[in-house]
């Protein structure tokens, strides 16, 4: 058996022999390498851990009305979609420092992981989310 040393550069052909030599693997691998995903910073968003079982994911949504944001989950992801209505034809700004374009934005959840509660208010999406404890696992007070 030959073991080969791999440097920064070499990642691709590392990636290459690893998916050609396993099977069910493609997801998790695009998943952990973000392969067929664009990064982008828009819109502005904080992480907010609550405890150890809680957290917060707040999205900053200056100018988006309700009825233009949607929340939803498939495949282990959560997708967060503004779609912005073209109003902005009709006005003339002298200047213009609130991005207000469509957006879609899409986060990896594990498996343990659920959304509980989702609300917008006053310009700022809140998505809590929550670990799911199996009943094995959870505290239990005994006096």
């Amino acid at each position: 058996m030959n073991i080969q040393r791999y440097t920064a550069a070499d990642l691709p052909a590392l990636m290459d022999r690893i998916t050609k030599n396993s099977i069910g693997m493609d997801e998790y691998f695009d998943r952990l390498f973000n392969l067929h995903e664009t990064t982008t910073n828009y819109p502005p968003y904080n992480l907010v851990q609550i405890n150890n079982v809680e957290s917060h994911l707040e999205i900053a949504l200056a100018g988006f009305k309700k009825g233009e944001v949607y929340v939803f989950t498939e495949y282990g992801k959560l997708f967060v979609e503004g779609q912005k209505e073209d109003t902005e034809s009709e006005r003339t700004f002298i200047h213009k420092g609130v991005a207000s374009r469509s957006f879609k934005r899409a986060w990896t959840l594990s498996d343990d992981t659920e959304v509980r509660e989702v609300v917008f208010e006053d310009g700022l999406l809140r998505i809590v989310l929550g670990k799911i404890v199996p009943e094995h696992h959870a505290r239990k007070d005994y006096l």
